[in-house]
């Protein structure tokens, strides 16, 4: 026996598979489209955050191209020494007239933006608050950070509260951070009350829009449009992965934000910046999204029809207020067997088990999007229908 055999790690994986947990990834062999083929079948996709069909369509692949032809593979550099490209800057220029902002900063990812924010913007002396179930790239950039930490119960006004007038005038700045629609069970923050209170006891507010960025506001603009609360949340967060189909994460907020940023966010200083390929795509997306409503009425439109239908065929889908659709199994082992064998009658939607959710809170979690057809949809819910039938009751 070695120690270079990292038995360790063996022990732990032989764990996850007498728990029945154990999972080898899918293979994707075809664009992320609502029908895609995994390990060779060819099956509904419903497990992808291609929310608006952007990942693969013909004007951002169009646009992706023409930026390689103009700019290159690479942008060769981080952004603070010489991978600041024009294609960038017109990115970040668009993206805060998206939002109805003043500046907007482009990260490689929303993790990444997450990671250099919060370290940036706060510092010893001061406290952030942040929801029990935010994203996890908000509970890593809260650890990354110098201030103090505290959390409080999701959604819940009154806890946040309670913290804030324990220890509110013990601190320089306080940071509220949430995120805008929570990703595994599709609920809202309660923003306006936040705010509210942000505002009574002289915080700042930090919204994680991941799942709101495309989706939610007039033409996708997001979680604060939708509020109506526009020059009231200090920083906004979205994702480029999901609605607008590339990759990379953005925050939206005040010029000086952005100036500060550029010069202290790690992930900006220390990690090549976004390649043109996909800064090109990214841009082609926000003008689409500007444009017309019409891709995200027909995710809504898409969402409604689903959630009706499972509730009528008596699934628990949660209280989601978004297109994400949590279909609650609570057994881990019994999700997965729910997941495998949707896949055999065609239909692949991802087992979202413990790490990820808390043990006893394991779903298939539904990601409709606007490129699916309502035939595609139906055959879906028949098909969770007939392994309710073989499995047994939920």
């Amino acid at each position: 026996m070695s120690i270079h055999d990292l038995d360790f790690l063996k022990a732990k994986v032989d764990q996850l598979k007498a728990e029945g947990t154990f999972r080898v990834l899918p293979i994707l062999e075809t664009p992320n489209e609502a029908m895609v083929i995994i390990n060779g079948k060819e099956v509904i996709n419903l497990t992808s955050n291609n929310y608006l069909g952007f990942a693969n369509h013909p004007r951002l692949k169009q646009a992706s191209i023409k930026a390689i032809e103009q700019f290159g593979i690479g942008s060769g550099s981080v952004k603070t020494i010489l991978g600041n490209m024009s294609l960038h800057e017109q990115l970040e220029a668009d993206l805060a007239v998206f939002k109805k902002e003043e500046a907007a900063l482009v990260f490689q990812s929303g993790f990444n933006c997450n990671a250099g924010v919060i370290q940036a913007i706060t510092d010893l002396g001061d406290l952030i608050l942040s929801d029990e179930l935010n994203h996890a790239s908000i509970i890593d950039g809260v650890k990354l950070s110098k201030a103090d930490k505290a959390v409080y119960k999701h959604s819940d006004m009154i806890d946040l509260e309670r913290i804030l007038k324990e220890k509110r005038t013990q601190y320089t700045n306080v940071l509220i951070i949430t995120d805008g629609v929570f990703s595994m069970d599709g609920d809202l923050a309660l923003l306006p009350q936040i705010v509210d209170l942000a505002e009574k006891y002289a915080c700042l507010t930090y919204v994680d829009d991941a799942h709101g960025s495309g989706v939610l506001g007039e033409n996708g603009r997001g979680t604060v449009d939708h509020f109506h609360l526009h020059e009231r949340i200090d920083f906004t967060i979205g994702t480029l992965s999901k609605a607008f189909g590339a990759m990379g994460g953005y925050v939206a907020g005040k010029k000086v934000m952005k100036e500060w940023l550029t010069l202290r966010a790690r992930p900006l200083l220390f990690s090549t910046s976004l390649p043109p390929a996909v800064v090109g795509a990214l841009i082609e997306g926000v003008k689409m999204m500007s444009e017309s409503d019409a891709y995200t009425k027909s995710l809504w439109d898409n969402s409604a029809y689903f959630k009706t239908k499972m509730s009528q065929a008596g699934f628990d889908i949660g209280h989601s207020e978004s297109p994400i659709t949590p279909v609650m199994i609570f057994d881990e082992a019994l999700t997965v067997k729910y997941s495998k064998r949707l896949y055999e009658l065609g239909v692949y939607i991802s087992p979202i088990i413990f790490p990820t959710v808390p043990k006893g809170k394991a779903r298939l979690r539904v990601m409709v999007s606007a490129a699916h057809t309502q035939s595609q949809l139906q055959k879906a819910v028949d098909m969770f229908i007939q392994v309710r039938k073989e499995l047994g009751s939920i």
